[in-house]
């Protein structure tokens, strides 16, 4: 068989004709973008090119080129990974799951609502693939006793029907003794056969309704952990992307990207997504019958035995352990201390204490600082001991380095270098300044309809192609158009980014899509179907939050001074 991979040579033309070191990037950033999008080697090899083309081709010397896979951002973000671990590790995740849908209700719009709040919530903290996972087998085994319940009532209510109308027949007998034997086992006969046919035509109906329910909170599920994700900068991997772009490609930009900062665009954001996509679910797959999707009110045995089965579920748990607690507290510090190291509106703890004249404790700081306390905490609660009594084991820590081992997505550390790795190289090279020149004509297009094309662009680019490969691309060439044109770089990167993560289409698109997928008896239309509309959906709420309270906090309207960077290689 003929290997179909993509051989180096075929997109060396560029070399060929211009032999200079604009070119040399240009065609290492085609090379990876054609092995990223094919995935003929894995990404986190793709990833690793710049370390072995950028110094065979004299754009950057080797040590220049390995630091870039080690930044602040990557320690920003395995730290996070190091916290999600831990929660999963545990099984918080799941309580917190739990305790939400017990909280929510059981109707089916409810249900559905619910089970989004929580995967979005805790995506915005662990792995959107592990969020998904762990949602799903519960949504399914709540539908399942929704099902069967149901179809136990409407048996039991068949049955009792039969007899009240077996005594009417009796009734009837006593009144008409004169009808014949074979007229009465005929009619006994069709009475019987009319209700084993409704028995079947209403188990067809449960059938399809649970089914088309069923595939209406399997795309809910994997949507809400795809929307999810972009709330906060560790949420996925392309927020930390954006951060670390816009650190190597404008060091003067003051720290404009904090976790802060970010979740203040984002959540919002987030949730008026989150909400539409609830509806426009709400109407693929359930309609607008309040009465029937809200309850308005109404009880049903179905609704109680499926709260009994999140209810065991919840008490299969048990009490919350120890390490339960100290994983919770540890967490919620952490956020804690993101989100007061530069609140920005007043000068944060980071400021007054450490960062007075530089930027010395960063997000990353406080992430490693924060995950470290997990291996040293133990996860039992030490007790004390008399000299007479046996020498007591030794309790395993909080978080052990084969549980990090086995758990840590590595290759996302590889890629996300790989990404600083091309920027570095196109700054080095000059290709950001050709780029920026050629795409000057540009300015004379209103910049809300450069935004939403390019938040359609990367969105469509993204449905056959990684989201960390996609922002990896796309940034630094919108950084240098957005330098070339006079406008807030953060105007055109920030939507675009969020924008990778809108891959509603197609199982392949990303993990939580191809869970689902195995999940929810879906097939590819019902998918494509739902999530074209959402493409267009999330691109425009994108588009409105920059242009309003994107504006407000980051200052957009301004071109900013740290922005007009020109650099010659």
């Amino acid at each position: 068989m003929k290997d179909q991979r993509p051989q180096p040579l075929s997109s060396s033309a560029c070399l060929i004709v211009y032999n200079t070191t604009e070119a040399k990037c240009g065609f290492v950033i085609i090379l990876m973008a054609l092995y990223w999008c094919m995935e003929c080697i894995p990404l986190a090899v793709t990833a690793l090119l710049p370390v072995i083309l950028f110094p065979m081709m004299g754009i950057m010397e080797s040590d220049e080129v390995c630091i870039q896979y080690l930044k602040d951002s990557n320690m920003l973000f395995f730290g996070g990974l190091l916290v999600a671990i831990a929660v999963e590790h545990w099984n918080l995740h799941r309580r917190i799951a739990l305790q939400v849908l017990l909280l929510v209700g059981v109707k089916p719009s409810l249900l559905m609502i619910g089970f989004m709040i929580t995967t979005a919530f805790l995506s915005m903290w662990i792995s959107n693939t592990a969020s998904t996972a762990m949602m799903l087998p519960i949504a399914n085994a709540v539908l399942q006793q929704l099902c069967d319940t149901e179809a136990n009532a409407e048996e039991r209510n068949c049955r009792l029907t039969a007899v009240r109308d077996g005594q009417e027949n009796r009734a009837f007998e006593l009144d008409d003794s004169k009808e014949s034997d074979d007229t009465k086992f005929k009619a006994g006969d069709s009475s019987v056969n009319m209700g084993v046919c409704v028995l079947e035509q209403r188990k067809l109906k449960r059938e399809e309704k649970y089914t088309k329910l069923l595939k209406g909170m399997s795309l809910s599920v994997c949507y809400a952990a795809s929307i999810g994700g972009t709330a906060t900068l560790t949420g996925t991997t392309p927020n930390v992307i954006l951060k670390g772009q816009i650190d190597e490609l404008f060091p003067e930009n003051g720290g404009i990207i904090n976790f802060a900062s970010f979740f203040g665009f984002s959540f919002p954001n987030m949730v008026l997504m989150l909400a539409l996509s609830w509806l426009w679910l709400q109407f693929m797959f359930l309609g607008f019958n309040f009465r029937e999707s809200f309850g308005c009110g109404t009880k049903k045995d179905g609704d109680l035995e499926a709260y009994r089965v999140i209810k065991d579920e919840y008490k299969k748990l048990g009490r919350m352990s120890f390490a339960e607690s100290c994983v919770l507290v540890i967490f919620t510090l952490l956020v804690l201390m993101w989100f007061t190291r530069e609140p920005g509106f007043i000068p944060g703890w980071a400021t007054v204490l450490f960062n007075k004249d530089k930027s010395y404790v960063t997000d990353g700081t406080v992430a490693m600082f924060m995950s470290s306390l997990l291996f040293c905490i133990p996860s039992t609660f030490p007790r004390c001991q008399s000299r007479h009594d046996a020498p007591a084991e030794a309790h395993s820590a909080l978080l052990t380095w084969d549980v990090v081992h086995e758990k840590m997505p590595w290759n996302i550390l590889l890629l996300l270098g790989g990404g600083f790795a091309l920027a570095h190289g196109s700054e080095k090279s000059g290709l950001s300044q050709w780029l920026g020149e050629s795409l000057i004509p540009l300015q004379n297009i209103p910049p809300f309809a450069i935004s939403i094309l390019l938040c359609l662009l990367v969105a469509m680019f993204t449905e056959c192609s990684s989201n960390t490969a996609t922002t990896t691309l796309f940034l630094p060439i919108l950084a240098s158009m957005a330098t070339a044109i006079k406008i807030h770089p953060l105007y055109i990167m920030f939507p675009c980014t969020i924008s990778a993560s809108l891959a509603f289409m197609l199982p392949v698109a990303t993990p939580p899509n191809a869970v689902a997928f195995s999940y929810g008896n879906l097939k590819v239309m019902d998918m494509a179907k739902a999530g074209f509309i959402l493409n267009f959906v999330g691109v425009i709420t994108i588009n409105i939050a920059i242009n309003t309270w994107g504006v407000a906090i980051f200052q957009l309207n301004t071109f900013p001074s740290w922005a007009n960077v020109t650099k010659t290689p």
